[in-house]
């Protein structure tokens, strides 16, 4: 069972979207809150899998609240998935940076935020859909100057290769076509790389891709 936490200020949001996943066989909201503060201590005392996570909220904003969950060892488990009013919201590529897991706007269809939930807990990120791409370039294009590769010496030429990939927001059936691999292979090597810089999940590996400038914004393919 998916145990889900529902953080936003708008109490019709949260009856929404509780009622849709509490219709599903294998998901469960296991709680609300109201605000980031709240969010961050219902995180600490239910333990869900996922928290679905307002960006603007009174008291502590989903931003902050966000970081505190993903810094926290103890929630290392818990991930986080913004959710956003518009598509190009100002926060979302820093919300990215600091451990969310993706995003979603408010207005998306049912089957895929149902199909969101799913995929996080089991390991994957929101980076696939094209606005996805298009948002990550535009905040990446935005971020800081890229930071010396030497972060990035212990991969392998063909970690890096399928780093880069990964940054420009293919997935792992896209990146086995691309290098006339396996699947399973593409993913073996998508995850040691995560390993060995330590990325939380696929939405780290991007923002870690554009940081080091092993992907440029506007490398999208």
């Amino acid at each position: 069972m998916i145990r889900v936490l529902l953080a936003d200020d708008q109490s019709l949001v949260r009856a929404g979207f509780r009622a849709l996943l509490d219709a599903q066989p294998d998901i469960e909201v296991a709680g609300e809150a109201s605000d980031g503060e709240e969010a961050v201590r219902k995180v600490r005392e239910l333990r869900p899998d996922i928290v679905l996570m307002d960006i603007r909220m009174p008291l502590l904003d989903g931003l902050t609240a966000t970081r505190r969950i993903t810094e926290d060892t103890a929630l290392e488990e818990v991930k986080v998935v913004m959710l956003t009013t518009f598509e190009l919201d100002e926060y979302v590529f820093e919300a990215i940076r600091s451990g969310a897991s993706g995003f979603l706007v408010k207005d998306t269809e049912p089957e895929e935020l149902l199909r969101a939930v799913r995929a996080v807990v089991g390991g994957d990120a929101l980076l696939s859909p094209g606005v996805t791409r298009r948002l990550i370039a535009e905040f990446a294009a935005r971020s800081k100057e890229p930071a010396a590769e030497g972060a990035l010496a212990g991969l392998t030429e063909r970690e890096r290769e399928v780093m880069a990939l990964v940054g420009i927001g293919l997935s792992n059936e896209e990146i086995a076509r691309r290098l006339v691999v396996s699947p399973l292979t593409a993913k073996t090597h998508v995850s040691r790389t995560m390993v060995k810089l330590g990325a939380r999940d696929r939405a780290q590996l991007v923002v870690l891709a554009y940081e080091s400038g092993l992907v440029r914004p506007g490398w999208l393919g």
